[in-house]
């Protein structure tokens, strides 16, 4: 599974990252980012769940 941020939509509000640190975190403009790409299959669940959780709906497939 691959996920991307999508940095027009994404407005840093950091639910990703508290719901799944170990996939998503901040870039240098505060805005999230994918660190684990393909992401491990034992974080896929809280990456969808995550991604479901976007308010701005950044976070997409790749």
């Amino acid at each position: 599974m691959k996920l991307i941020v999508n940095k027009d939509k994404c407005i840093g509000c950091g639910q990703c990252v508290s719901i799944c640190d170990k996939v998503f975190d901040f870039d240098d403009d505060n805005l999230a980012k994918v660190v684990a790409s393909p992401i491990p299959e034992k974080l896929e669940e809280d990456a969808n769940v995550a991604m479901e959780s976007c308010p701005t709906g950044a976070i997409e497939e790749a």
